[in-house]
């Protein structure tokens, strides 16, 4: 084995549902942000999709933990750990040596100094010699194909799971910068909460999830890409006899509409802070969506029209800010913003 191949260059989207690590050009792992451990003796059992499986469903040996939560480092006994089995995922040469790790890690751009550094510790106990980080509407906005060291004003809106990031860019730098705990993650709560209420039905976290994937939306009128109605099946909260619901997209748009909402508030409160020369650009090159909110549907429509300015949801809206960390990764040493 050459000492040479002992180098290592990553670039990690830390996700608060998801985390992606692209290697050598490549995403090398895309997997839930999940870790079970052993409740005695917090040793790790699984991570990533094998954890995900447990979620929920553990015995009180095992305890499954998602590390992030609204976008920052929750337990950061658990991040590390998982970051670990991750990293661990690509390299599974050697054991003898350690390699040399180079990496950028997308970070909320809302971050707090503390935040910043818990992520740069984790990052550094899981093997990381060498960690920037950057903002993560700044690698959206690189992985969306922006050129954000031209002069001239982009917008990016971000919708991850725990965190929506929205930044005006211009020069290499955050012109303008709004970042809220609204998410994906709150769409989900809205979901469990209304099937709760409304058909007396316990659904688990990863249902609600299933039932966004499968018939959220944002408007109530999707026309032609209106999808099939989604069955649920769960107990009765007052019998806990077994129920069965058929769902409609129009019923999940109505119990979307306030965090839908609070998102729309965010990217107009932004857009008033904006200076006017960088205004008049965005109102010419649109504002980017990417994120996995960015998949809601009718969602880009609705801001559109609501704002009046054209949104696009970007080519790979999932991805959009794991392959901005990667280009990150590949210009260090052009990118001053990097931290």
């Amino acid at each position: 084995m050459s000492w040479f191949s002992l180098n290592k260059e990553i670039a990690m989207d830390l996700g608060t549902a998801n985390t992606i690590i692209i290697s050598d050009g490549k995403i090398a792992v895309d997997a839930p942000s999940v870790v079970a451990l052993n409740r005695r003796t917090e040793q790790m059992i699984a991570v990533g999709e094998k954890a995900k499986q447990m979620y929920e469903k553990t015995n009180p040996e095992i305890i499954t933990i998602r590390p992030l939560r609204d976008g920052v480092i929750a337990n950061f006994n658990a991040c590390e750990q998982m970051i670990r089995g991750l990293i661990r995922m690509i390299h599974s040469g050697s054991r003898l040596f350690r390699p040399y790790l180079k990496m950028v890690i997308g970070v909320p751009s809302g971050s707090t100094e503390v935040e910043l550094r818990a992520v740069r510790d984790s990052a550094e106990h899981a093997g990381g010699r060498e960690v920037y980080l950057i903002y993560e509407p700044m690698a959206a906005a690189i992985g969306a194909g922006l050129d954000v060291l031209a002069p001239e004003g982009n917008m990016v809106v971000d919708i991850g799971g725990g965190s929506t990031e929205i930044a005006v860019i211009s020069l290499g730098g955050i012109v303008v910068d709004k970042s809220i705990r609204v998410a994906g993650d709150e769409l989900t709560n809205d979901i469990q909460e209304y099937m709760s209420r409304q058909h007396n039905v316990k659904v688990s976290e990863r249902m609600a999830e299933r039932i966004k994937i499968n018939v959220g939306a944002a408007l109530t009128d999707l026309g032609e890409e209106a999808p099939d109605d989604f069955t649920v099946y769960g107990p009765n909260k007052i019998t806990a006899l077994p129920m069965e619901v058929h769902v409609c997209y129009q019923e999940i748009a109505h119990c979307l509409e306030r965090t839908v909402g609070i998102i729309e508030t965010a990217i107009l409160n932004a857009l008033e802070e904006t200076p006017p020369e960088l205004y008049a650009d965005i109102v010419h090159n649109g504002i980017y969506l990417t994120g996995g909110g960015a998949l809601l549907r009718g969602l880009a429509k609705r801001l559109t029209d609501k704002i009046n300015i054209p949104f696009h949801v970007a080519e790979d809206p999932l991805h959009s800010v794991a392959k901005g960390t990667g280009i990150a990764l590949k210009n260090i040493h052009n990118f001053t913003f990097l931290m």
